[in-house]
Formats: structure tokens, sequence, C-alpha cells
């Protein structure tokens, strides 16, 4: 997926901020489109098909009782602004994200 890969080029590597991100990463049984372990942070990257899912709000519960929180953010914010989507995740992590 597109938007993942945007926010991927940045995540990698410990590129941001020095804070370690895993793209796909297994948490019982679901898959993180994006997880960060030291902060117990989970980043979901969604489609419209999101809207009002219930597996989705079975699945947030999943994880925040296994000590998860989870940034639910919409595939159109990623391609509208990436950097704002940026510093809404380093605002959970404490890294202040300029781009420039």
């Amino acid at each position: 997926m597109a938007v993942e890969r945007i926010i991927w080029r940045m995540l990698r590597d410990r590129r941001f901020g020095c804070v370690k991100f895993r793209r796909q990463a297994p948490i019982g049984p679901y898959i993180a489109d994006f997880a960060c372990p030291s902060h117990r942070l989970v980043v979901e990257l969604d489609g419209g098909q999101h809207a009002d899912s219930v597996s989705d709000r079975r699945r947030d519960a999943y994880l925040a009782a296994q000590g998860w929180r989870v940034l639910r953010v919409w595939n159109a914010e990623v391609v509208e602004n990436a950097n704002a989507v940026l510093a809404k995740i380093g605002a959970e992590v404490g890294v202040e994200w300029d781009p420039f």
C-alpha cells in the first residue's frame, strides 16, 4: 500500500528520533501496520472500509488489554499531509517532528 510506504520511509531504521518501529508486526492474533515496542504504540493506517468497524473496535480492545495504545490515521490524512501524521506519531513517542 502506497500510504504505508510514505510513513515507513520516515519510521524505518530508527530514522524517527532514534525510536524503533516495526512494520507489519504481529501482536497476538493481529498484525499491526506499525508498532513501537518501547512505547507500546501501534499505528494503524485506515481506509474507508474501517469506518465504524466492529472488528477494529474488538482489535483495539485486545491491544489495549495487552498494554498497547492504538493511533488510527486515515489514509487520506497521509496523502494530504504526511508531516502532520508524523507530528501526531511524534507526540505519542516524545519525538518533536520538524520536516525542515
